[in-house]
C-alpha cells in the first residue's frame, strides 16, 4: 500500500477543525471546527477533474477539484461531533455549549431541520444504527438519550458515570456505552444492560508511559463497530449511485471465530461477513487499540503504539482495514501529526507523516482510496494505492475478487478480444504474473500438500500445478520456473509445459526425485517436517532473473540462489524495509523499492550490486522495466507517470492507474481500481496506453506531413515502432522509397517484396487499393478495387482474408464468370465457419447450398438430427461411401430398420444380416435370412440362446430373443419348462399363474403369425380366396409343420394358467367367505391335479362344500384324500376319521340341491357341475367369479377365449386371465 497526500483545503476565519465526516452514499465531507464553524465540502467526479487538468482520461480514479464548499451557520460554540445518517441522508452536528442540529439534504443543499440543546452538559459521541431509523447521543454526564429520523425522543437514561463515546451493533440490536474510567458496556436497544465487556486493554497498560506522558489511561478515544454502509433511501435528480468497492482483495489470514450469541436482528441489513475478523475498535489516547470480534470475545487482538498519543480512529468501508490519527510524543513540534493504517487483525502496513500542530479527525470515502484528515485549520486528502492482488499476462488482466467467505473468483480479461474467463479457487493464498502465464496459489484440502499452485495462461486454462508445504507468501516466476517462498523457507518449481523446451529451461532440468526439495536461506535443505520455530531472518521480497534468483530479508541482506538447484550463488549487503526488486529485461539492471517509497537503481554484477548515483527517486508506487531497452523503465510517483531512459527523464503524464507492461514505446495502465468496483463485468475504457515522448513526437511530425524530418528523427531515436508508423505513413502518402528504407530498417521482408509489387502497378487506384489493403483498411480497398472496375481483385482480397461473408455479399450483388463454382465454396466455408462454433442451426443451410452431403451428415449428427439423416440417405446413389458410412451410423444408433434398408442399397447384406442379429431383431434376421439365402440363422439363434441359459431370469432372456425372431413355440416351450421348474421349488401362485399367461400368450402370437403367413400365401395362389378357406388351408397346414409334442402344447397353451388363476380365486373366496363360489372353484380344479397339489385341492373342496352342505361332493373330496398313495397313513387315519364325524352325522348327499339346465341339452345338472352327464358337454367357466357359466349371453376374451358373465366383467377393465385391455 502506498499513501500520499493530494490536496489541502483550508477553511477560513481561522477555526481549528475539531472533526470531519464522509458520506459514503453521496460523497459530501462534513468538517466541523472553532467559532461554530461547519463546513459541508464535495469533491467533483473524477470525469470532470480529469478533463479540466488533463483533457484525457489517463486513469485518475481520485478527483482533487471541489464542487461544494459551503458553511452551515447555526452553531455558536466549537462543533465537537458530526455524523452522518446514511440512509435519509440527515447530518446531525453537535457542539461545546450542547447544541444538537440535524441538516437534511435537498438538490445537492443541507438545510436546517430540527434544533435540541439540553442546556446541561455537551455531547461527546454520536450515533446512527445501520438501518438510520434510530440515533444514539451519550453527553458527558451519563445522560443517553435515543431518538429516531423524524426527531421524537425514543427514551432516556441516567448512566453511573461520565461518557466518553458510544456506537451500534451492526445488527441494531446492541448499544455500546465507553466510559471515562476506560469501561465499555453494553446495553440493548430498550436500554436494558446485558453485559461489561472484558477491556483487556485497560489490563496490560504501561502505566509509567502514560504518566510520563501526562495521558490518561483510562480516556477512550473511538468507540466504532464496522458494518456494510446502508444503501440510501434519499432520491433526487436521479439519485445517488452506491459504490462499494473491494478496496484491497487480498485474502483474509484469519479464519477463526469465536462463538456468537444468538440474537434476532431488529432491523434489515446488507450481508455481514461471519469470518474470524475483528469488527469492534476501541482506542484509548495513551496509544492502545483493542479489537474485538464481537462483544462477548475473551480474547481480543492488542495493538501499542509506541510514543504515539491517539487522536481518532476509524474503519475502511471494507472493514479490513483501518486508519489511526495521532501525535509523536518524541518528535519536534510541527512534525508529530501521523497517521498509521492497519489490518484489521492489527499488522501495521503504513505510517504517513503529515506536517501541522494538530490531527483531530479522520473519515474515508466509500471506495476506501481517499482519506479526509482534519489538521489545524485544514482538510488533508490522501489517496491511497492499495495493493490489490491483481496482474498482467499474455494481453489479459488478471485480478480476483471475494464472492464469499473464502470463495473468490480469478478474473481474466482478454484486452484483445473485450472477453473474460472466470476461475473459481477457494482459499486464495497469492497471484502472480509474469509476461506469458500466471499463477493462482490457494490453500488445498487435498493429501498431496497444504498448498496448490496452478499455472495458468492468459485464458485461465491451467498449463501445470504443483502442491507444496511452502505458503506462497511471495511468488516470482519467468518463463521456465518459479520461486515459492516464505520466512527463510523457498521452494523452485521447474513447469512441464506442452511446448517445446528452450536450451535454458534444458540447463534448468534437474530428476524428478529432486523435483520436491524445500530449501532454507542458510542453504540448507528441509525436513519432511517444516521447523514451526520463528526465524531470525524472514524474506521481504523475491526477483527470478533467467537462471538465478535474488532473495532479500528485512535486514537489507539479498542472497543470490541458482534456479537450477536452489544452491546459494552469492550473499551481499543492499538495502533495509525492501518491498519490491524488478530486473530489466536483460537482466543486467536493478530496481529497488523500500517501504518508504524510495526507489534505488543498481547495476547488476556477478559479485553484487552497485548502485547507480543520481537515480534515486521518492513517492514511488509502481514500477515497470521496459521489455525492449534495458536502460527504460516507466515510474509512478503519486498520480504522475515518469518514463526515465538513462539519466533523462521525459515529462510526466497524470495517471494513478497500475503500470501493466511497457513495450512498443507504450506504457499500459490498469485501473484495477475501477475494474474492482464491477469485477464481474470488466470494461476496455479502464485500460490506458499512455505513448512515451519519442512517439508522441514522431506521430506529430507525420501528422504534419513533415516526413523528411520525421525520418531523421527516428534516424537518432530507432525503434521498430517508429520505424512501422513511418512506413505507413510514407505508404498513405505514395512514397514508396521511404516506406521501402523504413522496411529495410525493420528487416520486414514482406513489407521489402510489397514496395517491389507497388511499383510494378500502373492504375493508381489499383495501387492504392493495394496499399490500404497491406495496411489494414479493407473498406477503402474495397472502394478503390470497384472504383477501378477490379471486381476481381476484390474478391481474391477477401477470399486472402477469409472473409466469406464480404464474398458472399460481393456475389449476391454482383455478376462474374466462375460465379457459380465460387458461390459454392463460399458456402461451403460460411458452414465451417458455423461449424467451428458449434452453431449446427447456421451450418446446416449454408451445407446444404454447397452440397457437401459429408459436413451435412456432420451437422445432422451432432443435433441428434436422424430423421434428417434418414432423409439424407434418400437423396445417395447405391454404393455411395457416405450411404455405407450412414448405415453403419443408424446400426450403431440403435436404428434397425433405416440400418438394414441402407446397407441392402449398398449390397451390403451380411452387414445387413449382422446389424439385426447384434440388435437382436432375429424375426427381421431370419426374414433376411430366408430371402437372400444367406447363413443358417436357426443355429446361431439356438447357439445364443443356449448362451443365455442358466438361472430362470437369464433364461427369460432367451425368451425375448425367440419372441424377437418369431419364434414363438420355442418361447412358450422355453416358458413352460421355467414354469415347471418353478413349480417344483414351490414359487408363488401369482408368479405361477404369470409364467403360463406368457407361455400361452407366445402360443396365440404363433397362431397369429400363422394366419397371417397363410393368408399371404392363399391370396398368392388364389386372389378369390375367402377367409374361411384360409382358415381352413391354415389350420391343415399348421397340423402338418409342428411335431406331436409341440401340437399337445398348443392344445393345452392355457391349461396351466387356468389351474392357477382358478386355484387363486378358491382361496380368495374361502378366505373371504364367500363358499360357495370357492367350492365352485375347486370343484373345477379337480381336473388339475397333475399341476396342482391334490391335498390341497381336495382339501379345499372338502371345507367349501361341507359349508356349502353339498355333502355328496364333500364325499369325494374325502374318498379321494383317503385314496392318495403318497400320503402317509397316519394322515389318512386323520381324514378318514374326520369323514366318519361328518357323515354319521350328515349323510354324504346334497343338503339343499341347485339344480340348472344345460347349456345344450337342457338336462338339469347342479350348479357346480362342469361336465353335463347326458350329453357330456364340458360347462365353461366365468374368469372373474370361477363359476360355471351357464348363461347364453357372455363376455369372450379376444385373446385367451375365456368367457366370463357380462354383470361381472363390466365393471373390469382387463381380462382378469391374460390381463388384456377390456375395450
Amino acid at each position: 500500500m502506498f499513501i500520499y497526500l493530494s490536496k489541502k483545503v483550508t477553511t477560513p476565519h481561522d477555526s481549528e477543525l475539531q472533526c470531519v465526516s464522509w458520506n459514503q452514499n453521496t460523497d459530501f465531507i462534513a468538517a466541523g471546527g472553532t467559532n461554530g464553524s461547519l463546513r459541508i465540502l464535495k469533491l467533483a467526479p473524477a470525469e470532470t477533474s480529469n478533463k479540466r487538468h488533463t483533457g484525457a482520461d489517463n486513469g485518475i480514479a481520485t478527483p482533487t477539484n471541489l464542487s461544494v464548499n459551503k458553511e452551515l451557520e447555526a452553531h455558536t460554540g466549537t462543533v465537537l461531533c458530526v455524523c452522518f445518517n446514511e440512509v435519509y441522508q440527515k447530518l446531525t452536528s453537535s457542539d461545546s455549549n450542547g447544541l444538537i442540529v440535524v441538516w437534511s439534504l435537498s438538490n445537492d443543499n443541507w438545510y436546517e431541520d430540527m434544533l435540541n440543546n439540553r442546556n446541561q452538559s455537551r455531547v461527546v459521541s454520536m450515533s446512527w444504527n445501520s438501518d438510520g431509523s434510530r440515533i444514539a447521543i451519550a453527553y458527558q454526564d451519563g445522560m443517553v438519550i435515543l431518538g429516531s429520523a423524524e426527531g421524537n425522543r425514543v427514551w432516556h437514561k441516567e448512566m453511573p458515570g461520565q461518557l466518553a463515546a458510544c456506537c451500534w451493533s451492526p445488527d441494531g440490536y446492541l448499544i455500546l456505552l465507553g466510559f471515562c474510567d476506560g469501561e465499555v458496556h453494553a446495553y440493548d436497544s430498550q436500554g436494558n444492560f446485558m453485559q461489561k465487556l472484558q477491556m483487556t486493554a485497560l489490563e496490560n497498560v504501561e502505566l509509567e508511559t502514560a504518566l510520563v506522558k501526562d495521558l490518561r489511561k483510562d480516556k477512550i478515544i473511538s468507540l466504532c463497530w464496522w458494518a456494510p454502509v446502508a444503501k440510501t433511501k434519499y432520491v433526487d435528480n436521479g439519485g445517488y449511485k452506491h459504490k462499494q468497492t473491494q478496496m484491497f482483495n487480498r485474502p483474509n489470514q484469519n479464519d477463526a471465530a469465536p462463538p456468537r450469541i444468538t440474537r434476532q436482528p431488529t432491523t434489515e441489513m446488507l450481508s455481514d461477513r461471519q469470518d474470524g475478523r475483528p469488527r469492534l475498535l476501541i482506542a484509548y489516547e495513551h496509544g492502545v487499540i483493542q479489537l474485538m470480534r464481537n462483544e462477548t470475545d475473551t480474547q481480543p487482538v492488542m495493538v501499542r503504539l509506541s510514543q504515539i498519543a491517539i487522536a481518532c480512529a476509524a474503519w475502511a468501508p471494507n472493514g479490513g482495514f483501518f486508519a489511526v490519527t495521532g501525535q509523536l510524543s518524541d518528535a519536534p513540534t510541527g512534525e508529530r501529526n501521523v497517521v498509521l493504517f492497519y489490518t484489521a487483525h492489527g499488522e501495521r502496513i503504513r505510517m504517513l507523516k503529515v506536517q501541522g500542530n494538530a490531527i483531530n479527525g479522520c473519515a474515508w470515502d466509500s471506495t476506501g482510496l481517499r482519506c479526509a484528515l482534519a489538521i489545524d485549520r485544514h482538510i488533508y486528502f490522501t489517496n491511497i494505492r492499495p495493493n490489490y492482488l491483481w496482474g498482467y499476462c499474455a494481453d489479459s488482466v488478471v485480478y480476483t475478487f471475494e464472492t464469499a467467505i473464502s470463495e473468490f473468483r480469478v478474473i481474466f480479461y482478454d484486452v484483445q478480444q473485450e472477453a473474460h474467463y472466470t476461475k473459481a479457487v477457494r482459499h486464495l493464498e497469492n497471484l502472480s504474473c509474469n509476461d506469458e502465464y500466471c499463477i493462482i496459489s490457494s490453500r488445498s484440502d487435498e493429501e498431496h500438500g497444504s498448498y496448490l499452485c496452478q499455472l495458468c495462461n492468459g485464458m485461465g486454462t491451467q498449463m501445470d500445478f504443483k502442491y507444496t508445504e511452502v505458503k506462497p507468501e511471495f511468488v516470482e516466476l519467468n518463463a521456465e520456473a518459479a520461486v515459492i517462498a516464505t520466512e527463510d523457507l523457498f521452494y523452485i518449481w521447474h513447469f512441464n509445459l506442452p511446448k517445446k523446451n528452450s536450451f535454458s529451461f534444458l540447463a534448468l532440468q534437474r530428476p524428478s526425485t529432486q523435483q520436491d526439495t524445500i530449501h532454507h536461506l542458510d542453504g540448507s535443505v528441509a525436513g519432511p517436517t517444516l521447523r514451526k520455530k520463528k526465524p531470525t531472518e524472514v524474506i521481504c521480497a523475491l526477483v527470478v532473473a533467467d537462471t538465478y534468483f535474488l532473495a532479500a530479508i528485512e535486514s537489507g541482506i539479498v542472497y543470490k540462489f541458482s534456479l537450477t538447484d536452489g544452491s546459494q550463488l552469492h550473499k551481499f549487503p543492499l538495502l533495509t524495509n525492501i518491498e519490491k526488486m524488478y530486473f530489466n529485461c536483460t537482466f543486467t539492471k536493478l530496481v529497488v523499492l523500500t517501504h518508504q517509497a524510495v526507489m534505488r537503481q543498481f547495476d547488476v554484477s556477478e559479485d553484487g550490486l552497485n548502485s547507480i548515483p543520481g537515480a534515486q527517486r521518492t513517492d514511488v508506487w509502481n514500477v515497470k522495466w521496459d521489455h525492449e531497452k534495458d536502460d527504460t523503465l516507466a515510474v509512478m510517483e503519486k498520480t504522475r507517470l515518469f518514463v526515465i531512459r538513462g539519466r533523462e527523464t521525459e515529462e510526466p503524464v497524470n495517471s494513478s492507474g497500475y503500470i501493466a507492461s511497457f513495450k512498443g514505446l507504450s506504457v499500459r495502465t490498469v485501473m484495477v481500481d475501477q475494474f474492482l468496483q464491477r469485477p464481474e463485468h470488466p470494461e476496455r475504457r479502464y485500460i490506458v496506453d499512455i505513448e512515451v515522448k519519442a512517439l508522441r513526437e514522431a506521430k506529430s511530425m507525420l501528422t504534419r506531413m513533415k516526413v523528411s524530418e520525421a525520418t531523421a528523427y527516428i534516424e537518432k531515436n530507432p525503434h521498430p515502432r517508429l520505424w512501422a508508423l513511418l512506413a505507413e505513413v510514407a505508404l498513405n502518402k505514395g512514397d514508396l522509397a521511404t516506406a521501402e528504407h523504413a522496411y529495410v530498417m525493420l528487416k520486414d521482408y514482406q513489407g521489402l517484396q510489397f514496395c517491389k509489387k507497388a511499383q510494378k502497378i500502373d492504375d493508381v487506384h489499383v495501387r492504392e487499393a493495394e496499399i490500404y489493403y497491406h495496411l489494414g483498411k479493407i473498406d477503402e480497398a474495397e472502394r478503390l478495387f470497384f472504383q477501378a472496375d477490379r471486381r476481381d481483385l476484390a474478391l481474391e482480397m477477401f477470399k486472402t482474408q477469409q472473409d466469406w461473408f464480404r464474398v458472399l455479399k460481393i456475389l449476391q450483388t454482383t455478376t462474374g464468370p466462375g460465379d457459380d463454382q465460387l458461390l459454392k465454396i463460399v458456402y461451403e466455408r460460411l458452414g465451417d465457419y458455423f461449424y467451428d462454433r458449434q452453431n449446427w442451426e447456421n451450418a446446416i443451410p449454408h451445407y446444404e447450398q454447397s452440397k457437401n452431403l459429408e459436413k451435412l451428415k456432420n451437422c445432422y449428427l451432432r443435433r441428434a438430427d436422424y430423421n434428417s439423416l434418414r432423409h439424407l440417405a434418400t437423396q445417395l446413389q447405391p454404393g455411395n461411401p457416405l450411404l455405407i458410412e450412414l448405415s453403419e451410423l443408424f446400426a450403431s444408433a440403435g436404428l434397425c430398420e433405416a440400418a438394414v434398408e441402407n446397407f441392402l442399397r449398398c449390397d451390403r447384406l451380411n452387414e445387413a444380416l449382422d446389424t439385426c442379429i447384434q440388435l437382436n431383431q432375429w424375426e427381421k434376421a431370419v426374414t433376411l435370412s430366408r430371402t437372400h439365402n444367406l447363413k443358417d440363422v436357426d443355429s446361431l439363434l439356438g447357439k445364443y440362446a443356449e448362451a443365455l441359459t442358466g438361472s430362470n431370469e437369464r433364461t427369460l432372456a432367451a425368451v425375448q430373443l425367440y419372441r424377437r425372431a418369431g419364434k414363438y413355440l420355442q418361447a412358450a416351450k422355453v416358458i413352460y419348462d421355467i414354469a415347471e421348474d418353478e413349480r417344483k421349488r414351490g414359487a408363488t401362485l401369482l408368479r405361477l399363474k404369470k409364467i403360463y399367461v406368457l407361455g400361452a400368450l407366445m402360443v396365440e402370437d404363433y397362431h397369429c403369425q400363422q394366419r397371417i403367413k397363410f393368408a399371404d400365401a392363399e391370396k398368392k395362389k388364389d386372389k378369390n380366396a375367402d377367409e374361411a378357406q384360409i382358415a381352413l388351408s391354415g389350420l391343415l397346414e399348421e397340423d402338418n409343420s409342428v411335431s406331436l409334442e409341440e401340437s399337445r402344447m398348443i392344445d393345452s397353451a392355457w391349461r396351466g394358467a387356468e389351474a392357477y388363476h382358478f386355484y387363486m380365486l378358491a382361496q380368495k373366496g374361502l378366505y373371504q367367505g364367500n363358499f360357495d363360489a370357492a367350492m365352485k372353484c375347486a370343484f373345477y380344479l379337480m381336473d388339475f391335479d397333475d399341476l396342482l397339489d391334490p391335498v390341497e385341492v381336495y382339501s379345499v373342496l372338502a371345507i367349501t362344500s361341507c359349508a356349502t352342505r353339498q355333502f355328496s361332493v364333500a364325499s369325494r373330496a374325502f374318498m379321494k384324500l383317503e385314496s392318495l398313495s403318497d400320503m402317509a397313513e397316519e394322515e389318512k387315519s386323520a381324514y378318514r376319521t374326520l369323514a366318519i364325524k361328518i357323515f354319521n352325522k350328515y349323510p354324504p348327499s346334497d343338503t339343499v340341491p341347485n339344480l340348472v339346465g344345460c347349456i345344450n341339452c337342457e338336462h338339469s345338472i347342479p350348479d357346480y357341475s362342469t361336465i353335463c352327464p347326458q350329453c357330456d358337454i364340458r360347462i365353461p367357466m366365468c374368469v372373474v367369479t370361477g363359476r360355471p357359466l351357464f348363461d347364453y349371453q357372455f363376455w369372450l376374451c379376444p385373446i385367451c377365449k375365456h368367457r366370463a358373465y357380462e354383470q361381472h366383467i363390466s365393471n373390469l377393465k382387463y381380462c382378469p386371465l391374460c390381463h388384456h385391455a377390456i375395450e
